[in-house]
């Protein structure tokens, strides 16, 4: 049965925004097997050599008009193997994908902060730049991302794997949500289970999903049986069998995004963030107000720290928008001493309840839940608390109130994109306006935003 483009997309939409934006159902790294300990594999080859010595390019060639982009760099780093154009589980998954006018948006907006990055670090190494789309099968490039078997950040590694790979993970710090230490882990991995099965990467990619020893078993079952033992001849867990297609596919996708009626956000070949050495603690809100970004910013670039105080056992980088790095350096130097936290931290003692620490601290009870981003009131001995004084508790009794402005509709825009982008409910924007859901290039809209 033949069905429309338009069909297509309104039918798959809103199930694949539910799977991509939530926490992923993938395991992450090795999450079907246990990770031998083992150090960090070195780089196989230089990026010069890793390009001279692959296949021709089943890529195609950038047109003499066309801008150079963060794409058109990642397109230039394709390496494996041309012959999965023809794969009818790569067409499945790209067709599917294809169907997703909203998903490049959606995620290509949350991976700005951090595929610049990743690109780096593959071409340091000379790896593949079809790894660097691997975030976006694991957690559609969300750090935050949390999966049913306990798999974190954009790289989804569970906790063994992340100790495996130095991944420190405590009360304070979750480095696997650290995007630059989980991506030298990750490309580590990969790199080591690269050289596990003999330099082929779709046997290595395989293997990050469901665990060295998985692909390891299925190969050599098929050795045994006189089986090809490529890829695509192994019987895998079926999240694997659609692992690999998935990345192949958003590849092509990539590689030819007019042949698939899509439009790729335009994404810069230039950096998103800078590293800065932080050797002692500072409150992130705080941070925040020296580089003139939001919160919100702070805590997506640096999604590590599990409370609003970098972890006390620095020193640590702290990742700062690019244009705001030299600003925050020098707001930092300036900084006193007794302002770089606005809050102490309180050990929770034996017969200690959330209401009776409020009360000694001259605090609510939500004050209190707020600056430790808890749901609930249980705690437990031994476990550590932020509590709240001076400026930072005055803000937090008194938040200000949301800022007025006005929003020029662009074309492509929708109530749901223009919601996401700030923050807002759909019915909030149709309240403020009076629309519907038809907008045009143009229309000025009113947006009531804290």
């Amino acid at each position: 049965m033949f069905m429309s483009p338009n069909a297509l997309r309104n039918g798959f939409l809103t199930l694949w925004l539910v799977v991509l934006v939530g926490c992923q159902t993938t395991t992450g790294p090795a999450g079907h097997s246990t990770v031998t300990k083992s150090p960090p594999a070195p780089a196989a080859q230089t990026s010069a050599d890793a390009r001279s010595n692959a296949n021709s390019r089943w890529r195609i060639p950038q047109r003499i008009d066309e801008p150079r982009t963060l794409w058109t760099r990642i397109r230039d780093g394709f390496l494996l193997e041309p012959a999965v154009e023809t794969n009818p589980r790569v067409d499945q998954q790209r067709l599917y994908f294809a169907s997703q006018p909203r998903y490049f948006e959606i995620t290509s907006r949350r991976a700005q902060r951090y595929l610049h990055y990743v690109v780096e670090e593959l071409d340091k190494r000379g790896m593949p730049l079809e790894l660097a789309l691997l975030p976006f099968v694991e957690s559609g490039y969300n750090p935050m991302a949390y999966s049913k078997s306990h798999a974190a950040g954009i790289w989804q590694f569970i906790p063994s794997t992340g100790r495996v790979f130095a991944l420190r993970q405590d009360d304070w710090y979750d480095g696997r949500r650290d995007i630059t230490a989980s991506t030298a882990a990750a490309l580590d991995y990969l790199t080591k289970l690269n050289n596990m099965f003999d330099g082929d990467w779709l046997l290595a990619v395989a293997a990050y999903n469901c665990g060295e020893g998985c692909v390891g078993r299925a190969v050599k079952r098929n050795r045994e049986l006189g089986l090809p033992a490529d890829y695509w001849n192994l019987q895998l867990p079926n999240e694997t069998m659609n692992y690999v297609p998935k990345l192949l596919a958003l590849a092509q996708i990539i590689n030819s995004p007019e042949e698939y009626g899509t439009v790729l956000p335009v994404l810069n070949d230039e950096p998103y963030f800078a590293q800065i050495t932080i050797k002692r603690p500072l409150d992130l809100i705080k941070a925040a107000e020296l580089a003139s970004i939001s919160s919100d910013e702070m805590k997506y670039l640096n999604p590590a720290f599990k409370h609003r105080v970098a972890s006390p056992g620095g020193p640590y980088q702290l990742l700062i928008p690019v244009e705001q790095a030299e600003q925050f350096s020098s707001a930092l130097a300036k900084l006193p001493d007794n302002e770089r936290v606005s809050f102490t931290r309180y050990t929770v003692r034996r017969g200690d309840t959330l209401t009776q620490i409020a009360q000694r601290h001259n605090l609510s009870v939500n004050m209190l839940r707020q600056a430790n981003e808890m749901q609930g009131s249980l705690i437990n001995v031994g476990q550590t608390l932020i509590v709240p004084h001076g400026p930072a508790t005055q803000m937090a009794r008194t938040p200000s109130a949301p800022a007025k402005r006005t929003y020029t509709v662009q074309s492509g825009d929708s109530l749901y994109s223009i919601a996401r982008r700030f923050n807002v409910e759909i019915k909030q924007l149709r309240a403020w306006n009076g629309v519907d859901s038809n907008l045009r290039p143009g229309q000025q809209l009113t947006l009531h935003v804290k």
